[in-house]
Order: structure tokens, then sequence, then C-alpha cells
């Protein structure tokens, strides 16, 4: 089956003229007009023809291409805005399919979960669809549920990539450099999390935790008695769709302070959760009636390490500080490019990329653009871009986008200025210090344990402990002066409070 949907999507390629974009040689051209000697009444520019070959290979190559568009540090942009546009529109599966589902996940039957369900979705994609329902308690729910055999689809079309992306590697020039076999790999494993709801439902708790008090942003619940690796019961929400301007006009929202809190939830997201929504496009979003972000769909979600945060935040202030050394410097202290990388080298090719942009009034400039530029400049000096900053950049550009829709007067630094420097003090302070402290000691406290002759250094320092104290106490009763003598008495208790602190962890 694989072989035959191998040689159905080279027809497709050729048909719509995707052998341009390999160079290929005369003989190769050749066959390709005489397989297909219509298509040179095919009219578009490669890139439109490049989205339409992926609108008709399937759902799953729509994915991909979607996927691809991200990449904006590996496609040219004329290719990456061309497959932004790609819309994951698949035919809904039938109830009846939809009940067979139910009782698989319910053996007992799903009459006896839920009082009312409709029998027409509400969403449609590749993966799942999604219902609303009422539980037998009365409360309303969104029921998302995968398509049938969609595991076995979805492995079929993966392992056709691959086959796709090892000939790519073999016969395309940019094959090295665009690495489509890793593309590959990486698409596979953010689509194979997305067939298990059990871990998205597990997001939608992650992020609705984060934000538990709900004063920007509300998460469903999650029905978790009733979630299954098929389908997943949440909160029915009843928003308005944020890509409907108007109507949010009409309910008197206030799309400046939207705008604003539309910022404020990424940055927190990013950098005080490390746990961010990283498919926030305008199908996954949607305003209650008091002004509210209200999230929706959780298959994606990107993650951040404490050290990715520190630089991330460092490089976005060096950047709007012009600080062009500082940018390089994070780089090389993250880790993100080579040890050996020339510092003045890197310092004036991020400045070559970056100055011109800063031409333009703060406001009008994009940081998800800056993050694409700064990516394309450090592959030059061998950055390897990880996946969650890739998720990140994507993120960045669906919040300015929908931000600068809402108020076309946005300033996105403004708004993020004060939260970064703010976070960046904050990681400096004796609270942070204080914290990861606290976190790492038991890793520290294992290490200690495990050294030669613990035991005996452990003792030897009950009796330096009790030594210490004798011997501070008679000094201090030769001291003269009292003031020497409070001082030693203080000195003594603190060294005591110390050491006894040390004893009770280590024991």
């Amino acid at each position: 089956m694989t072989v035959f949907k191998f040689l159905r999507f080279i027809g497709i390629a050729l048909f719509y003229k995707l052998d341009l974009f390999f160079n290929a040689n005369i003989y190769v051209r050749f066959l390709s007009y005489l397989l297909f000697p219509f298509r040179i009444f095919k009219s578009g520019t490669k890139s439109e023809n490049l989205r339409r070959a992926l609108e008709v290979a399937g759902p799953i190559f729509v994915k991909f291409g979607q996927m691809l568009s991200t990449r904006r540090d590996l496609l040219p942009t004329d290719i990456a805005n061309e497959l932004a546009k790609l819309q994951d529109k698949v035919p809904p599966f039938t109830f009846k399919e939809t009940k067979i589902i139910l009782n698989e996940a319910y053996p007992d039957g799903y009459e006896k979960i839920f009082r009312h369900i409709s029998d027409q979705p509400v969403a449609s994609a590749s993966v799942a669809q999604v219902y609303l329902g009422e539980l037998m308690d009365g409360s309303k729910v969104a029921i998302k549920i995968l398509r049938p055999n969609i595991e076995e689809q979805v492995k079929n079309n993966i392992k056709l990539l691959k086959w796709i992306a090892g000939l790519l590697k073999i016969l395309w020039s940019e094959g090295k450099r665009l690495k489509p076999v890793e593309v590959v790999n990486e698409f596979e494993k953010h689509t194979k999390s997305e067939l298990n709801l059990l871990l998205e439902a597990g997001h939608c708790e992650h992020l609705g935790e984060n934000f538990k008090d709900k004063k920007l942003l509300i998460v469903p619940k999650v029905y978790w008695d009733f979630c299954h690796e098929k389908v997943m019961i949440m909160e029915a929400m009843d928003g308005i769709p944020i890509s409907q301007i108007e109507v949010l006009k009409k309910n008197k929202i206030d799309l400046v302070k939207l705008s604003e809190n539309g910022v404020t939830i990424f940055f927190t997201q990013v950098f005080r959760d490390g746990f961010f929504h990283a498919d926030m496009h305008p199908g996954n979003i949607q305003v209650a009636k008091d002004g509210r972000y209200v999230a929706m769909d959780f298959g994606i979600m990107g993650t951040l390490n404490e050290e990715d945060k520190y630089y991330l935040a460092k490089n976005f202030v060096c950047f709007f500080n012009r600080d062009y050394r500082g940018v390089a410097q994070a780089h090389l202290d993250s880790n993100w490019v080579p040890s050996d990388t020339s510092v003045d080298e890197f310092e004036n090719a991020i400045r070559a990329v970056c100055e011109p942009i800063f031409n333009k009034p703060l406001k009008e400039i994009s940081f998800g653009k800056l993050l694409i530029r700064l990516f394309q400049t450090s592959r030059q000096f061998n950055m390897k871009i990880q996946s969650q900053l890739t998720m990140l950049q994507k993120t960045l550009l669906n919040v300015e986008g929908l931000g600068r829709e809402l108020n076309p007067d946005l300033d996105l630094w403004k708004t993020a200025r004060p939260f970064l420097e703010k976070w960046l003090k904050e990681q400096l302070g004796i609270k942070h210090f204080v914290k990861s402290l606290k976190k790492d000691f038991p890793k520290w406290l294992n290490i200690i344990k495990n050294l030669p002759h613990y035991e005996e250094l452990k003792n030897q320092q009950v009796d330096l402990s009790n030594q210490l104290a004798k011997q501070e106490l008679s000094n201090a009763r030769h001291k003269k002066n009292n003031s020497y003598l409070k001082w030693i008495v203080v000195v003594s208790f603190i060294l005591m409070c110390i050491q006894l602190f040390i004893i009770i962890f280590l024991f």
C-alpha cells in the first residue's frame, strides 16, 4: 500500500512541477513532460503548486505542510507564507462511526454517560472531530473523538514521508542543509502525541492549573472519569471566536486591552511557566463575554527549560537595546552555537541583519520576524534550532498577528519589556537563588551521601561542631570587652544553627 502511495505522490509531484524545485536534469524533465504533457498548461508559482500538491496528497500532508510553514529558519519566505495558507479541511466522519468509537471507549454503553450528544460535529480536522453534548448530571461538555483508523493512516503516511525525505536527501542539493529526515522525525513526534487524547487532557489540566485564578485566561475543565485514549471530555465553552472582530465590538469588548492581555498571557506561559500553547491560531482561541481569553485544543504544547528561558529573555532585551554583542554572547553562554564561534563575527552578522529593522518605529517591529532573522543568521554559525524554539517562533508570530488584528497600534515591545526585565531581575534575586537551592538540594544531598567515607566525615562534622562551640564559649569568657563577647556569642549561635541545619539534612 505504501509503495502505491509513494508512486501516487510522485505522480502528484510531477503533475504540479515540483521537480522544478530540485533543478532536475534535462532527462528527468523530459520524462516528466512525457508522462504529464498537459502539465505545461499548469499555471502558478512554485510555492503555490507545492501547496496545491500537498492539498491533493491528503490531510496528513496538509498537516505536514502546516508544520513546514513554521520552519522559516529553513524555508524561503514565499514558500513559508504560501504553506501557512493550508487549511485542515477534512469531511467529517459519520455519527454511526462515532457511536462505534464511543461504545469501544465505554463498554457499558455511552448512553449511560451522556444524556445527549449532537449528531453533527462542531469541528472536523485531520486527526479528530468535536461534538457538543450533555452529561447525565447536566454538565455541558465538548466531546473530542479521534478519527476511525487514524493510527494506521498516520503510520503509513509517516513511512511514506520518510521515503520521500530519504530520496530528497540523496537527490536534492539542498538536502543536507534542510535536513528533510530530521524534519519528518520531528513531525512524527508531534503527530503521534496528538493520537492519545489522554495526553491532550493532561496538557489542558496543566495549563488550567497554571492559570487557576482565571483572571486573564479560562481553560476548560477536564472530566477525567470519562476520558479515554480516543475520547476526551471537557467543559463546553461559550465564547466568541477571536476572529469575529465585529461581534467582539458589538459585545463592547475592549480590543486594545484584549490585544495587550494576549501578549501578557503568552509571555507568562513562556517565562513564568515554561509551558505554552503552541497552536494559537484564531480557530483555537475564543473570548468570553467579560473579555477574558478562552483556550481551546491542547494537542500541541511547547516547553522551555530554565536555561532556555533565561537566555531567550536576555536575547530579547539585548535585541531591543540594540546590544548585538549581548545577543552573540547569550548564544555562546547557552551553548546554542559552538563554543569556538567568534563573538566578533557573530555580533557583526547579527548587526547586519537586524539593524535595518530598527529604522521602523518599535510598534511596527515584529518579535516573531526578529526571531526568524536571528535563527537564520545563527544557522550560518552552526546553530541547531531546537524544536521547542521553532514552536515558540510559530506561536509568537500567531500572537503578534492576532494582537495587531485586534489593535493595529499594538506596541509589542512596550507591553513585553517590563515583563521581561522584571523576570530577568527575579532570576538574579535571592528568592530565585533559594528556590533553585531548594529544588536542587536532594540531588546534591545524594551526591554527598555517595562520597567515600561519608559516615566518617559526618561524625567528624558533629564532633567538630561541639568542639567549636565549646572553644568559642571558652574564648568568650576570657574576653574583657563586652562588645566582643556579644559578637562572639552571635557568631557562635549562627555557626551552631548552620551545623545543626547541615546535620539534620545529611541524616
